[in-house]
């Protein structure tokens, strides 16, 4: 039963989270035909995080995943975001009403991502952090999607919109039909205003936060950037159409994390959490440092680097998760997952912004090495968590010391 769970979930949300994806598919498109200038269009994509901090912010300090049942607040929100990007490909032509919607769509997806982790650590606990590595791997192909629409091309920008719509929708009916509460969930929880101020005072959920954090800092600053730096690249190599294969190694790039997340996952559950993520955000983070070395080089062996970072980029992120319902009051693990989500994607805010100023102040040879900060705290951190008390709670945890 746990299984079909599993992969009826973790399609569900790979398919409730296309209303995130959407937004990098159409920007080109939008800012020819509503003649957009450099800030409109990134508020496009901008709209939805500010929408989904808010969100989840809401929810974790409402303690929503807690208090309601979170199939049901997953199907109600996949439902809600649908008809919010739906209604931008059925009558919306202009750029502000868009840029509303697009935040509203981000505030329902709150309602997604994170009680999916909650549904999914309901029915694991051995192997949580495989199952949670799987849920995540699936985000991460729907990030690298995009990508893949440019290079095969794909249908209008309305009809892609109410396409990404029909597959949230159709999220909301697995999650209701398809996907049950599993042996490990908990009931009863009431609202408590207090639960986010004691998860942030439980030293090893800060802990982990603290991972998380440093691991938000690097990634999707790079998800976001990463093709502009590979079409920036490969235009200066002379390779020929150079547009397309930045498209194409920017899918790679990205997509390759899922198993990146899945093999990581397996990893963590049999030899630690700990580990795992400090190894992944040391090898991340010295991509970060070294890849624009090889700017305007061989496009095969900047290609082959990408795909190194981003099979390690990501490869901690599900172990950071479990990682807090493991460390976390059961009755509140939602609301701690929540409260992780939106402070991670507060961060991302930041560093996002903060690649373009880079690049205007040292080119793209050193503009991703300020992001190798935060991995280096996010280690530090995580080597704390590795020497606490508390690591006797994650599952996998083997003491040893490297």
């Amino acid at each position: 039963m746990k299984w079909r769970v599993l992969i009826a979930l973790a399609l569900a949300e790979l398919l409730g989270l296309t209303l995130w994806f959407s937004a990098s598919a159409i920007t080109p498109t939008l800012v020819l035909e509503w003649q957009l200038n450099e800030g409109q269009s990134s508020w496009l994509t901008m709209s939805v995080q500010l929408g989904f901090v808010l969100g989840t912010l809401i929810s974790a300090l409402l303690n929503l995943p807690d208090i309601l049942n979170p199939r049901y607040l997953f199907a109600t929100c996949a439902f809600l975001g649908a008809m919010a990007n739906g209604a931008i490909g059925l009558f919306v032509d202009g750029i502000y009403i868009a840029l509303g919607l697009r935040f509203l769509t981000g505030v329902f997806l709150a309602g997604v991502y994170p009680p999916g982790m909650k549904i999914m650590a309901t029915w694991f606990k051995q192997d949580r952090g495989m199952a949670i590595g799987v849920l995540v791997g699936a985000l991460t192909l729907g990030s690298a999607a995009p990508h893949l629409l440019k290079v095969i091309g794909g249908p209008d920008w309305r009809t892609l919109m109410l396409y990404a719509s029909c597959c949230s929708l159709l999220a909301s009916l697995i999650c209701l039909l398809l996907v049950k509460d599993g042996p490990h969930a908990t009931v009863g929880a009431r609202f408590d205003w207090r639960v986010t101020g004691r998860a942030l005072a439980n030293p090893g959920v800060r802990l982990a936060n603290f991972g998380y954090l440093g691991h938000q800092w690097e990634l999707y600053a790079v998800w976001t950037w990463i093709s502009l730096f590979l079409y920036e690249s490969f235009s200066t190599s002379a390779l020929n159409d150079p547009d397309h294969w930045a498209a194409l190694a920017s899918f790679a790039t990205i997509g390759i994390g899922g198993l990146g997340c899945i093999i990581a996952g397996i990893l963590a559950d049999r030899f630690g959490r700990t580990g795992i993520t400090i190894v992944s955000m040391a090898i991340s983070g010295s991509c970060c440092l070294s890849i624009g070395l090889f700017f305007g080089g061989n496009p095969y062996i900047l290609t082959s680097l990408c795909l190194v970072w981003g099979f390690f980029i990501v490869a901690d992120s599900a172990q950071f998760s479990t990682s807090i319902t493991e460390l976390s009051d059961p009755a509140y693990i939602g609301t701690t997952l929540t409260l992780q989500t939106s402070l991670g994607f507060m961060l991302t805010l930041i560093t996002i912004r903060l690649v373009p100023y880079f690049v205007t102040e040292v080119g793209w040879r050193w503009a991703f090495a300020p992001l190798a900060l935060g991995p280096a705290l996010g280690i530090l951190a995580m080597y704390r968590l590795r020497n606490s008390p508390d690591v006797v709670k994650i599952g996998g945890e083997q003491r040893k010391t490297f």
